[in-house]
């Protein structure tokens, strides 16, 4: 298949999955595996797009990113509390994630690990639906600071690929007691941090790749950046919207279903 056609299906994954709990890695990888793509060329450029999807995210909530830099100048302590709790959260993921990257990478080869991921996921989203209690914590300003180290601990089960970046804050900041739209969105700016150090890391580690040829051009990511960028605008209002009205079993149902497939479909490669 040709590359720029490729670097569209794949923006255009990447933009639809990277907010819902259904793992954005771990379609991504499936695809790659599915369509006989190459992982390893392909590797840097599935995390720089994440960046495109990021950047929908900023631009959505462009005015409550301002409002918390206008309080920060004017030290006040709702915008203070909404930052420390981002930074708390980002804290495991940069530790855990620079001490295990070489673990990371190579289940990141591994598409089986992604469609038993997207099951267990699946169930563990029905799971926690059926017996979590509705959380009271409406506001992130208002999280705790222990609540946030959680949800930061938490994340870092989506260094498996296939559990869901999204699922595990979302789901995980539901278990400790915050309400879904809240939930939803601390999930949405944690990761700017995340997304944004992971990108770094990994293109440092692949500029060789990429000046040898052994990685797709800029032309190709950058292609991928913007289709991300378009779709993910679509997505986010639409998920917060989804789950209000239904909660979590769609997604969960979708992983299982689509875990199932693909995992089908590898066994009989």
């Amino acid at each position: 298949m040709n590359d720029l056609i490729a670097a569209i299906i794949l923006g255009i994954v990447e933009g639809v999955t990277e907010f819902l709990p259904v793992s954005s890695t771990g379609h991504l990888i499936l695809a790659g595996a599915l369509l006989g793509y190459d992982d390893a060329r392909w590797q840097m450029f599935n995390i720089v797009i994440q960046l495109g999807a990021i950047l929908a995210v900023v631009v959505l909530y462009w005015r409550t990113f301002w409002t918390v830099m206008v309080g920060l100048a004017k030290r006040d302590p709702g915008s203070i509390r909404f930052v420390r709790n981002l930074l708390i959260a980002f804290i495991p993921a940069a530790v855990i994630g620079v001490l295990a990257k070489k673990h990371i990478e190579a289940l990141l080869l591994q598409p089986k690990v992604v469609a038993v991921a997207l099951i267990v996921g699946g169930v563990a989203i029905l799971v926690i639906e059926r017996v979590v209690k509705p959380g009271t914590t409406r506001g992130i300003a208002a999280v705790p600071a222990k609540t946030a180290l959680g949800v930061g601990f938490l994340q870092c089960l989506a260094m498996i690929p296939g559990v869901s970046r999204s699922g595990a804050t979302i789901l995980g900041a539901l278990t400790l007691g915050v309400e879904r739209r809240t939930a939803a969105e601390f999930s949405f700016f944690l990761a700017i941090p995340t997304m944004l150090g992971a990108s770094v890391v990994e293109t440092a580690g692949h500029l060789d790749a990429m000046r040898a040829g052994n990685s797709v051009g800029p032309l190709e990511i950058a292609i991928g950046f913007v289709v991300a960028f378009i779709v993910a605008l679509l997505v986010v209002r639409w998920f917060v919207g989804i789950v209000g009205r239904h909660g979590f079993g769609p997604f969960a149902w979708y992983r299982i279903v689509a875990g199932s497939i693909a995992l089908a479909l590898l066994t009989m490669h």
